[in-house]
């Protein structure tokens, strides 16, 4: 028997692959994203000055424009906000703040809506009426409007001493709150096409215990919607933690991820200090489209009826 192929030689010989190279807007969101990605988590080495630390700020800094205009000075090449400090930094340690809310986020609701959908699609019955009709329920109401209400709610309940040290988990909290119903839907719809199947009927034969049949034998059939759904969901949690810091439910002043850093901006957008919103808001576009356009492209190579 020849030995099996390596994961790396599979991977460049499967389809997903060659419909991956032959997209050049999937090839170019992906380096960009990549870049975003590896500069946020490398920014203590790549940047002059680490945001959070209040004691490295210097007033005298404040309100510096970029280096390519008159009056920029080195080593802040994005400018100054008007606490002094460093737009650069703090927009790559914002981005790190957002990214990792935003797969915290993803994760907690795939790994809470997959257990469920599991659960209600192949015992059906009372547990899949009730679990449904909770997800009915918090599809009637608007997604923002469950994270703003949870965020501030959790972040009042904490007391004042774990408010901002907590933060980062109330968000991902109030995230994942109502994201894991599309989880939840579209794992139970696959596990009711599969639980009648000839695979599942002998693993029943056999004595094969619900929790092994589910997670060993449907849970990997719906591995493909959930992946094009975490994908897209990935952006739209960044945008909600972007929305709740703007909102000033978010990421405290102290730890500012990219939505605080817009709403301190936009105070000063007509004062001349324009810099101070505009790069945040460039570098959200940037991450939040490149995902969109990933998950686009993953959602039509994954896309049987399209090839």
């Amino acid at each position: 028997m020849p030995p099996a192929p390596a994961p790396r030689r599979r991977l460049r010989d499967s389809d997903l692959w060659d419909s991956f190279c032959r997209s050049p807007v999937a090839v170019l969101a992906a380096l960009l994203l990549v870049l975003l990605i590896l500069t946020a988590f490398f920014a203590p080495w790549i940047t002059p000055q680490n945001p959070y630390d209040l004691a490295a700020l210097e007033l005298w800094n404040a309100e510096i424009p970029p280096i390519w205009t008159q009056g920029g000075q080195w080593p802040y090449l994005l400018g100054t906000d008007l606490q002094g400090r460093d737009m650069l930094s703090a927009i790559l340690y914002g981005s790190r703040a957002s990214i990792i809310i935003g797969a915290a986020s993803v994760a907690l609701s795939l790994v809470v809506g997959a257990t469920l959908g599991l659960v209600a699609g192949y015992y059906g019955g009372w547990a899949d009426s009730l679990l449904m009709r909770i997800g009915d329920v918090l599809l009637s109401m608007p997604t923002m409007l469950i994270a703003i209400l949870v965020s501030a709610v959790a972040r009042e309940a904490l007391p004042p001493g774990w408010r901002e040290a907590g933060a980062s988990a109330v968000i991902v909290l109030a995230i994942s709150l109502s994201a894991w119903v599309q989880y939840a839907r579209t794992v139970r719809a696959q596990t009711m096409v599969e639980r009648n199947k000839e695979y599942v009927q002998a693993a029943r034969l056999i004595r094969a215990s619900g929790r092994k049949i589910m997670l060993r034998h449907i849970l990997p059939n719906t591995t493909t919607p959930l992946l094009v759904a975490a994908t897209l969901s990935f952006g739209l949690g960044i945008l909600i933690e972007a929305t709740l810091s703007f909102l000033g439910v978010g990421m405290p002043p102290e730890q500012p991820s990219l939505g605080t850093l817009i709403r301190i901006g936009n105070q000063y957008l007509f004062s001349g200090s324009w810099w101070i919103v505009v790069f945040p808001a460039l570098q959200l576009c940037l991450l939040v489209v490149s995902i969109n356009l990933l998950g686009d492209w993953l959602r039509d190579a994954l896309n049987p009826k399209l090839r």
